[in-house]
């Protein structure tokens, strides 16, 4: 008997999701990623995509992807550390860092790879890493490789944050790490407060901007820039497959913190550099976010635009204030279904369920993109509001 088979043949639920039709993922994509994709030969609108200023499709972005291989070739056949560093790469890290505020950067193949590969081996046996319970999985699963103390706090609760600082010891390194954005439910970390509480207990902050990197601040310097703590924070992370309508990761931070991961971090050492193309397509949709503030102007105004919408209509989003927008069902089966229906009509979204989140927090992750027009989100608001009602969703009529 195959034990590692038998063990695993027990879990059924994708099966049982597929028998009642209501299976969620793996949709197949047949065209651009834009606010309209074409997936089994049929038109339906994109309100899933991470590409929140619509640049995966532009034609610089694609120019430079397509010049980045006819020079460089197709991948790096080996790490950063070793063969694998770019002339390219070392551009693209210096105008990060400048516009993260940074002394320096670094690249990572992945965002993933990014949180994995800092939070594992920044802090040692006797120090503390301190996490919002909310934070990406990525953050949690770097924390986890750690030999450090790992100490969870509820979520944006500056109260527990501050009850957990006072159980560290006053003179070990004591690492406070968020996400800028939560990817989830939309809503921004408090960071003047958890900046004052870094002062107050001699604690360390490292932000993941992945989701606020061209959404907030200045030209889209991300959450830091936008409640002025920039100087604050000692890691500030980024990732390219969001608003850089790429592949990969970075981190800024002053010049020792970095040398010392350029030269300890394993996915950074041990991981394929980032590709050519792919770093140059980073590199492009940088420039045009720098470049045409519109783009985020646009995505600000379908934002509050949905904000409204969703509010005037009863759905129960959350504390969000930014392009991801949590639509709270809290059944798993009833998020299935709603996803399913929303498809048939035309609309696509993505369904987070547990153990994504807890049972009683599932939810529709419902999420814009700077290219989306107006008459199309009217679209989707009017077919949200007709299923959800038609659900009881709505706790007004």
């Amino acid at each position: 008997m195959n034990l590692l088979v038998d063990k695993l043949s027990k879990y059924t639920a994708p099966q049982q999701a597929k028998a009642a039709g209501i299976y969620p993922y793996f949709r197949v994509i047949e065209s651009d990623q834009d606010t309209e994709v074409t997936i089994n030969g049929k038109k339906v609108l994109m309100f899933g995509s991470n590409s929140y200023l619509g640049l995966t499709n532009h034609p610089k972005v694609k120019e430079a992807a397509i010049n980045a291989i006819q020079k460089y070739g197709t991948g790096m056949a080996g790490s950063r550390f070793l063969n694998g560093t770019l002339d390219i790469h070392i551009e693209l890290e210096r105008k990060l860092a400048e516009f993260v505020g940074k002394d320096d950067s670094i690249i990572y193949s992945t965002g993933f790879q990014v949180n994995l590969g800092v939070i594992s081996c920044l802090t040692g046996r006797e120090d503390y890493i301190l996490w919002d319970e909310l934070d990406h999985a990525s953050i949690i699963e770097g924390h986890r490789l750690s030999y450090s103390h790992k100490i969870k706090f509820r979520h944006n609760d500056m109260e527990s944050l501050e009850k957990q600082l006072q159980k560290c010891d006053a003179d070990k390194v004591k690492l406070i790490v968020v996400d800028g954005v939560f990817s989830m439910e939309g809503d921004v970390a408090n960071l003047p407060k958890i900046v004052k509480l870094c002062e107050k207990y001699n604690a360390n902050l490292m932000v993941d901007e992945a989701h606020s990197l061209g959404v907030l601040g200045k030209q889209g310097r991300g959450a830091c820039d936008h409640f002025g703590v920039t100087n604050k924070a000692d890691l500030i992370m980024g990732t390219f497959s969001k608003s850089l309508a790429s592949i990969g990761g970075f981190i800024a931070g002053d010049d020792e913190v970095i040398n010392y991961l350029r030269h300890n971090s394993r996915s950074y050492i041990f991981s394929a550099s980032n590709t050519p193309s792919a770093t140059a397509a980073a590199n492009a949709a940088f420039d045009i976010m720098v470049s045409e503030p519109e783009r985020i102007e646009n995505l600000w105004k379908l934002t509050d635009y949905a904000l409204k919408g969703f509010r005037n209509m009863g759905c129960e989003i959350g504390h969000t204030s930014t392009p991801i927008i949590p639509l709270y069902i809290r059944d798993n089966d009833k998020t299935f279904m709603i996803t399913k229906e929303l498809f048939e009509q035309g609309i696509f979204v993505n369904p987070v369920v547990s153990p994504a989140v807890a049972p009683d927090d599932t939810l529709i992750r419902f999420s814009l993109m700077a290219t989306h027009t107006f008459d199309q989100l009217n679209i989707a608001l009017d077919r949200i509001e007709k299923i959800f009602r038609k659900m009881d969703l709505l706790y007004k009529s």
